[in-house]
């Protein structure tokens, strides 16, 4: 064999393995768990490889885009809203959002973080336009949820998943925010004078029921003491009924003996003067209850 065609034959097969190589180096793709990659054949879409060891024909495929797949946030974004209660406000938003379709994105949208502040602007600007001031920053849950609604509905055909929402702030100019002061002011004062009225007139209403109370426990005491006196009297009758006039007699005499030994007890008193006809009044009772007896 002639030292050119040997020459010759090993260019042959060192080219044929150069290609071979250059081929496989080509037609294999290695991609990373965090991103997809978008292939195209003579200028149009092929396929979208996903994360692992894939295979592409050399020299007629190529990967035209590498698409992170990672949950992405945008710039905080501050625009000035007018509330359904003409309240300027200026509110401080935040979107997070991932590539889910490579594919839609890089052939339907050109500059995805603009497209998404714009989209959020308007939505924005819309949902706050038909709330007050006060359902603003007291349902701020219940907006968002709303905007985060709305905006996934539009970027679905831009193949883009949004994961969050958030509303940082909602910020007043001044001339409202000193307003809204003077109103807390004036509310706080109100409640004040509501809670002190409350207190005063739970003050009567207590003094009134403890005089209830007082008078009600005078009125029981009486109707006790006037059932004593009518039970005293009803037994005086029933003994009258039974023993005659004599046991009464006999009574009155006890009352008036008792009445003068009170008498005769008093401080100073060396003589006491009687009736005539105490000692008779006192014989003919006695006498009675001696003849009965």
């Amino acid at each position: 064999m002639d030292i050119n065609e040997f020459i010759g034959g090993n260019a042959v097969l060192l080219s044929l393995a150069t290609f071979v190589i250059l081929c496989i180096f080509l037609g294999v793709r290695i991609v990373p768990q965090s991103e997809k990659h978008v292939v195209e054949r003579f200028g149009r879409l092929r396929a979208v490889l996903g994360p692992g060891i894939n295979f592409i024909v050399p020299f007629l495929d190529k990967v035209a885009h590498r698409i992170s797949v990672l949950e992405r946030q945008l710039p905080t974004h501050k625009q000035d809203t007018i509330t359904a209660d003409n309240v300027l406000v200026t509110v401080d938003t935040s979107v997070f959002y991932r590539i889910t379709e490579p594919e839609k994105t890089v052939y339907r949208i050109r500059d995805v973080d603009a497209a998404i502040a714009t989209t959020v602007a308007g939505i924005v600007r819309a949902e706050i336009g038909t709330m007050d001031l006060d359902h603003v920053q007291s349902n701020r849950a219940a907006l968002i949820g709303k905007i985060r609604d709305a905006l996934a509905q539009v970027v679905d055909d831009w193949g883009i998943e949004v994961t969050r929402v958030e509303i940082l702030d909602v910020n007043l100019d001044e001339a409202t925010r000193a307003a809204m002061l003077q109103q807390l002011n004036a509310e706080r004062a109100r409640r004040a004078q509501v809670t002190e009225a409350e207190g005063k007139k739970r003050a009567v209403e207590l003094n009134a029921d403890a005089e209830l109370y007082a008078a009600e426990q005078v009125a029981k005491a009486r109707r006790i003491t006037a059932d004593a006196e009518a039970y005293a009297t009803e037994v005086v009758a029933k003994a009258i009924k039974e023993n005659g006039i004599e046991a009464a007699q006999y009574q009155v005499a006890l009352k008036q003996v008792e009445a003068m030994t009170k008498i005769s007890e008093g401080a100073g008193k060396q003589t006491v003067i009687l009736p005539a006809n105490i000692v008779e009044a006192f014989g003919d009772a006695f006498k009675q209850l001696r003849g009965r007896g």
